[in-house]
Order: structure tokens, then C-alpha cells, then sequence
């Protein structure tokens, strides 16, 4: 078949494509999808809440909701005038029964359903702070380099905050941090900043609390800041959940150990409990300080569970304890999360998605089985029982699990408003929407900071040198290899799932504008590139070769993007000499 004749196919099959309506159906909003923490005096129930659904399709909504703990109670109200925003609102009515809860911040979940609509079921987290959000107690730990250590709380209304020192000078500091995340939550920042001169040892100071409408929380918290010169461990998540249907394959998250204080830190154990058998383990990746934990739910009843990781360290603060909560629910149907489609470059919620982009929808029970890649090129539609639908259409799969799967939007996916779903073993999923445009460039991310995945001739990456990385800056007048995904169908196209060709190159037609030193078109340096489009040999992905021009700024942070016809990619970072 002739390319001519293959366009013309294409460009009919998308003109049908087009014309096609799309499926009628209402698709469920939330005004707010966290409650709390909600501060509460011990040994009374809490304030009734509300948070308003809405329809942004067509049609009407038919809700229903549940609640995941005992202590809170939710249903749906009758329509009425929302109150945040124009038009028509169902009132989720939340009442926190917490009177028999010990002190101390408790969590459940409300989820909210509709089987007709699209983007649901979604989930509204409710946090209660049973006694009060106010700490007792803050104990921070800094070097003596100037570095700081901080402690937040929250509170319902307004507070008033002083913060006073007994020992080492004005370091301690006390004040709101930014908005909250539902109605009247308000983040307080309790900071302690090394001062010159302060040697090791302990200094002590207060923080005292006034204004705040629960009592308990008007106090004086004492707060001491301990200034040492040894390793002090940070772990990168203060806590872990798990939610993993009965009998399937244990999960794993990793937990990356960090020093940010002085000396060489060393994980010399690691330690886990937990209620319920022997369902949680871990242990320390070797080579590495990281440490892999694993949450197991086979044969295990639905409900929660509760454990904990301990990691032993020779840094001051030797033991550091993460709590950990398990889930349990039933085997059902695939579960893709409200605005889990994004795209595989920023992974930003609610992106708009580029026809041909490398994409991932998150959610469970994708699949049961262990994660799988392709077997091969041209992508396959089905990975070990596992597929994606785009507008009911199969899409090519590169990547599966239980909680991502990663695919190709179709190079045909109409621009404009599309449904996607996930089928397991032929047991059909929740369908979620996701906006398509002819175009939407995206520049991947490297991991290390804001720098893009970009090579020097010589291989390298171009970022400040870094140990264990080949890297070292970019140089004006070289040529350099951007990569990057979502810039739409190239010419000549190439078909969804297949790998693009070397002979002849798809190329991105009008080429782009790559942007060094500026954040639009109007400012920086505008250079025309040598070659846009889709890397020989790959499904998706999109290469940028371009010059280092002779006029673009020096340093390890200049900003970097890439323009085309308006459409502005992701800002990245590249150093420069």
C-alpha cells in the first residue's frame, strides 16, 4: 500500500472519527475532596460537614454514598442552589460521631457513587483531630550551618501565635502557612532557624497559642531545638497506606533515607510490626539507602490493619518509626481514580493529553498478576488479560499492574473530551474523562530536581556534575537531544503502536521553537531546532536536536522549553558553561 493511499485511510477513518457523538452521560464533580482535620474536644462528637456534587455532563445524577469508618456517617441531600459556585448542587452531608475516640488524628474515607456517570466513583478523605490539632510537644533538630527545622499544625479559625526563646537568641518563629484544604483549615508553621554562634547543645523556647475556638488548643507548646553535628535521618514518607484487594500479589513502596545534617548516616536496622499476622515486612535495598516495604493481603478478611517501620540509624534522632495502614477490600471490577489519566512526562492531574502521547491511568485491580511489559513492537492491546479503551476503542499497552497501566492515546483520538476505561480479565472498569488535543509537548523529566531528560553529544546529561551520573554542563554551540513526548501526528504519520521509522524520519511539521532563558516567546533566545519528531525505533517518543546558541545566559538553572503554534511545552532546567 502507498503512503498517499495509507493518508487517505487515515484521514477518512479520523473524519468519521470526528463526526461521531459523544456518549451522553453525567459526569460527577466534587467542590472539595478533603475534610479536616476538623478539630474537636475530646469526648464530643464533631461539627456536621458538607461537601456539594455537581453534574458537568449530561443527564442527572443518582448518588450514593458510604462511609469506610464507623465514626463517620455521610448520605446525599436533595438538590439546591449550590453555594460556592452557579447552578444546581446535591449536599454530601458528613457527620463525625468521634465522642468514644481516643485523642489523637483519626481518618476514614466517603466514597461517593454513581454507576451511570462518568469520573466516579471519587473519594472524600475526612480527618479528625480528636483533643485538638495544637501539639503538646515540638522537639526540632538542626546543624549548626544555618539550616532549619520545622514543625505544622492546623486549626479551624484564626489563631494567634507568639513564639518567645529562653536560650540561644531569636530562632524560633511561629506563622500561617498559605490557605488550607477545606473551608476554614489554616496551616500554622512552627520554624527554628540555626543562628550564628549557636554551638551544639539544646536551646528551649515556647510557641503559645491563643484565639482558637477549641480550648484545648489555646496553650503554651514548650519547644526545644537540639543543634548537633551528626547525621540527623529523614525518611521520605512520615507514613505509608496500602489499599490491595484480598488475595492478590503483595505490594512494595520504597522509602528513600536522607541525612540532612552532618557526617556519613548509616541504616544499621530495620524492624516492622504489625496487627492482624504476618502481613508486612521490610528490609534495606542493598547498596542503597532505601528501604523496601511490602504489604501482603492474602488471606486476609476486608478491613484495616495497622503496622509499622522502623529504621535504626546512627544519625541523632537514631530511630525513626513510620506508621502504616492497610486496606483490604474485595475483589471487584477495575478502578480507574478521578483524574488518574495523565500524561508520562509531568503526571500532572488534569493535563490536557496530545493524540499519540505516552499516557498513564492509575487506580486498582488493574490486574492481577505481576507487572508486565511488552512483549515486543508493534504494542499489543492486551497485556496478561489487561486492556485500556480509549472512546471504547482498545489502545496499544506498554506497561501493567495492579495500579498503572501505561499506553498510547491512539494517533485517531478525536481532540476534545474522551472516555477512558480499563478491562480486566474482560470484567469492564469505571469510566474517567480526560481532555485531547491535536497537540500538548511535554519535556520528560530526568528525577533530579526540575532538569529535563537531555544528552550532550558526548552522552552526558547536561545538569551540574553529579556523582554516580555522567553529567556535566552544556556548551554554546553544541548540539543537543531533547526528549519528549506529545507533539501530535508527524508526516509522514505513522500508525498508533508502532515503532517509528528510520527511513523516512516523521518529522513535526511546522517545527517548534526551542526557548533558552525564558518562560515565552517574547523573551529569551528563540532557536529553530534541526530536527522535531519521533525517535527511530520507539512508540511515542519524541526527540528535539538542537544547537546551544552562542547568545543564551550561563548557569546550572537556565529555564528551557519548546513552543509551537501557542502551544507551550513544560518548563525544564539545563546547565549551561
Amino acid at each position: 500500500m502507498g503512503l498517499g493511499h495509507f493518508r487517505s485511510l487515515w484521514l477518512g477513518t479520523l473524519a468519521i472519527l470526528v463526526c461521531m457523538p459523544a456518549e451522553a452521560a453525567p459526569k460527577l464533580r466534587l467542590t472539595n475532596t478533603v475534610v479536616g482535620p476538623v478539630s474537636i474536644a475530646a469526648g464530643a462528637n464533631g461539627p456536621a460537614q458538607v461537601v456539594e456534587a455537581y453534574n458537568e455532563g449530561d443527564g442527572s445524577l443518582n448518588l450514593s454514598v458510604s462511609a469506610s469508618a464507623a465514626w463517620i456517617t455521610a448520605s446525599a441531600g436533595a438538590a439546591r442552589a449550590c453555594s460556592s459556585r452557579p447552578g444546581s448542587c446535591l449536599p454530601l452531608n458528613i457527620g463525625l460521631q468521634t465522642a468514644s475516640l481516643a485523642r489523637g488524628q483519626h481518618s476514614g474515607m466517603v466514597t461517593v457513587r454513581d454507576p451511570n456517570a462518568q469520573d466516579a466513583p471519587q473519594t472524600i478523605a475526612v480527618i479528625a483531630s480528636v483533643g485538638g490539632s495544637v501539639p503538646d510537644r515540638v522537639e526540632l533538630l538542626v546543624a549548626p550551618n544555618g539550616s532549619s527545622d520545622d514543625a505544622v499544625f492546623t486549626t479551624n479559625n484564626l489563631i494567634s501565635g507568639a513564639a518567645t526563646t529562653q536560650t540561644g537568641g531569636n530562632w524560633l518563629s511561629v506563622s500561617l502557612d498559605g490557605g488550607g484544604s477545606f473551608r476554614f483549615v489554616l496551616p500554622y508553621r512552627i520554624r527554628a532557624v540555626h543562628q550564628p554562634g549557636m554551638g551544639e547543645g539544646t536551646y528551649n523556647g515556647s510557641v503559645a497559642v491563643s484565639g482558637s475556638s477549641l480550648p484545648a488548643d489555646n496553650k503554651t507548646v514548650p519547644v526545644a531545638l537540639r543543634v548537633t553535628s551528626q547525621p540527623i535521618a529523614r525518611v521520605s514518607e512520615t507514613s505509608l497506606e496500602f489499599r490491595i484487594a484480598q488475595n492478590t500479589p503483595r505490594h512494595v513502596r520504597n522509602l528513600a533515607v536522607t541525612n540532612r545534617g552532618l557526617g556519613t548516616l548509616n541504616i544499621t536496622g530495620v524492624q516492622s510490626t504489625a496487627a492482624g499476622g504476618n502481613w508486612l515486612s521490610a528490609e534495606r535495598v542493598a547498596g542503597f539507602d532505601v528501604v523496601s516495604v511490602r504489604a501482603d493481603a492474602a488471606g486476609l478478611s476486608p478491613g484495616f490493619h495497622e503496622g509499622s517501620v522502623t529504621v535504626v540509624t546512627n544519625a541523632v534522632n537514631n530511630t525513626v518509626v513510620v506508621p502504616v495502614r492497610l486496606e483490604v477490600v474485595a475483589q471487584s471490577a477495575p478502578l480507574a481514580a478521578f483524574q488518574g489519566v495523565v500524561n508520562n512526562a509531568t503526571f500532572e492531574a488534569g493535563d490536557v493529553l496530545a493524540r499519540g502521547t505516552i499516557a498513564a491511568v492509575f487506580g486498582e485491580q488493574f490486574s492481577y498478576g505481576e507487572p508486565a511489559g511488552a512483549p515486543g513492537l508493534p504494542l499489543p492491546t492486551e497485556i496478561g488479560g489487561t486492556r485500556v479503551f480509549v472512546n471504547d476503542r482498545p489502545a496499544p499497552l506498554y506497561f501493567t499492574s495492579y495500579g498503572q497501566v501505561n499506553f498510547q492515546v491512539p494517533y485517531d483520538t478525536p481532540a476534545g473530551d474522551a472516555r477512558v476505561r480499563v478491562e480486566r480479565q474482560g470484567q469492564r472498569g469505571n469510566t474517567v474523562s480526560v481532555r485531547i488535543a491535536n497537540m500538548a509537548p511535554r519535556i520528560l523529566r530526568l528525577g533530579i530536581g526540575d532538569y529535563g531528560i537531555i544528552v550532550n553529544p558526548d552522552g552526558t546529561f547536561p545538569i551540574p556534575s553529579t556523582a554516580g551520573i555522567p553529567s556535566r554542563p552544556a556548551r554554546r554551540g553544541e548540539a543537543l537531544v531533547i526528549y519528549a513526548i506529545g507533539f501530535g501526528q508527524t508526516t509522514p504519520p505513522v500508525e498508533s503502536g508502532v515503532a517509528a521509522p528510520i527511513d523516512p524520519l516523521g518529522w513535526v511539521l511546522p517545527l517548534p521553537k526551542v526557548l533558552f532563558g525564558a518562560s515565552s516567546i517574547s523573551s529569551g533566545v528563540a532557536v529553530d531546532p534541526l530536527f522535531v519528531g519521533l525517535t527511530p525505533g520507539f512508540v511515542g517518543l519524541y526527540q528535539i536536536n538542537v544547537i546551544v546558541p552562542e547568545e543564551t545566559r550561563r548557569g546550572n538553572q537556565v529555564v528551557m522549553l519548546v513552543e509551537s503554534n501557542g502551544t507551550s511545552s513544560n518548563r525544564v532546567q539545563i546547565a549551561i558553561e
